[in-house]
């Protein structure tokens, strides 16, 4: 009796949300160790057909940075990176696109699908989804020199988010599932951080949320705690006092800009977590941290 007072106590719990969530827009970014774990890859779509079943409009962005990186190795391609990002040279983006958009964009839509959703999969380049341009990357840690401008190839940025096209799969039902490839002015295809795509889009669609799933806890203070809230500033000052490094920086910087472009929130959760995206909307502790302006 007492496990059934506590289900009913979690769904009780959620109520308010739900209300408040009916009918908004939601930006997922999907990567890390949930895209590999058959478990996690598995509730992962059970939870977003769930919020579109309860009247929310979910928009999945995923990468794949270990996928491309494994079938490059078995076509003896070798990896460089550059500041975080993947040196894309002609031959490197051809398996960039097909591994983002012809592999993994569809096993995420099939297993969409496979829990009971409507799930259609694009990319950038779908009706130029995703406008880009090549990004400009300056080395300046080189002591006592001017800044070096490294080429990073096929290696872009978002320019615009033709969100018409977003608004199209609002009322048939359909749950987008995007590829972070972008298309430039000149046809070009761009390799584009997929944190920073779905942050551009959570900011087109003036979305509620911007969910960053990661593979460690959320965003941690100097002495190792996790921090459950912050606001814009704060997280600028975690970046210039180096309390935060590595793969954490580029999430910090796409949670920033999307709240600068009017999302309500971003939040960096922990996608190791069973349900992670359910107990981060659902219930009033969440279980990562949330950037608020």
């Amino acid at each position: 009796m007492e496990d059934i007072k506590r289900r009913a106590a979690v769904l009780i719990e959620s109520l308010p949300y739900i209300r408040e969530f009916y009918q908004k827009t939601f930006v997922i970014k999907y990567g890390g160790h949930a895209m590999v774990d058959e478990e996690l890859k598995q509730n992962f779509a059970l939870d977003v057909v769930l919020l579109k079943y309860i009247g929310l409009n979910p928009i999945v962005v995923h990468g794949g940075g270990p996928q491309i990186g494994e079938v490059l190795k078995k076509m003896g391609i070798q990896s460089r990176f550059v500041g975080g990002m993947r040196v894309t040279d002609d031959a490197t983006m051809d398996v960039v696109e097909m591994v983002l958009v012809g592999k993994v964009n569809k096993e995420i839509v099939n297993l969409i699908n496979q829990a009971g959703g409507r799930a259609i999969g694009l990319s950038g380049k779908d009706g130029c989804l995703i406008e880009a341009r090549k990004i400009v990357f300056k080395n300046e840690d080189l002591p006592d020199k001017p800044p070096e401008i490294i080429d990073l190839g096929h290696v872009g940025e978002v320019v615009r988010i033709n969100k018409d096209i977003l608004r199209l799969f609002e009322r048939p039902q359909f749950i987008p599932v995007i590829a972070p490839v972008g298309v430039g002015q000149r046809g070009e295809t761009f390799n584009i951080n997929a944190d920073l795509v779905a942050a551009k889009i959570a900011g087109a669609l003036k979305a509620k949320k911007l969910i960053l799933l990661t593979d460690v806890r959320g965003v941690l203070d100097s002495k190792g705690n996790l921090v459950s809230s912050m606001t814009i500033e704060d997280a600028e000052r975690l970046i210039k006092n180096k309390v935060v490094s590595g793969g954490m920086i580029p999430k910090l910087r796409a949670a920033i800009e999307a709240v600068k472009e009017g999302v309500e929130k971003a939040h960096i959760i922990d996608g190791r977590i069973l349900h992670a995206v359910l107990l981060e909307l659902f219930t009033s502790k969440g279980i990562g941290t949330e950037i608020v302006s």
